[in-house]
């Protein structure tokens, strides 16, 4: 079992930054396709960035260049540095594990509680 805990989320101004960390528990980290993903109110969750056990990355479209995901396997942490944030930024961010086996196929799918972030304009 893998339990996820998300901090860093907050208030900032429109133009500002936040760092989102996800501390993970448990021993299979490494082997874990780590990704944030956000909930907007009234809105369905989407993908704002994975990485690889291999350090692989992916970004949405709508965020590229804004958003940095990274991960150190030595700490069991991944991290999202967000930047030039904007009001519609204003979400709950979720830290995600995967094992992913044959053909893409979803084995194990872990999700920590969620970090809110606010965004002023």
């Amino acid at each position: 079992q893998v339990q996820l805990v998300e901090s860093g989320g907050g208030l900032v101004q429109a133009g500002g930054s936040l760092r989102l960390s996800c501390a993970a528990s448990g021993s299979i980290f490494n082997y874990l396709t780590m990704g944030w993903y956000r909930q907007a109110p009234g809105k369905e969750r989407e993908l704002v960035a994975t990485i690889t056990n291999g350090s692989s990355t992916k970004y949405a479209d709508s965020l590229k260049g804004r958003v940095t995901i990274s991960r150190d396997n030595n700490k069991n942490t991944v991290s999202l540095q967000m930047n030039s944030l904007k009001p519609e930024d204003t979400a709950v961010y979720y830290c995600n594990g995967r094992i992913y086996g044959a053909y893409g196929r979803i084995l194990r799918e872990f999700w920590g509680q969620g970090t809110a972030v606010t965004v002023s304009s």
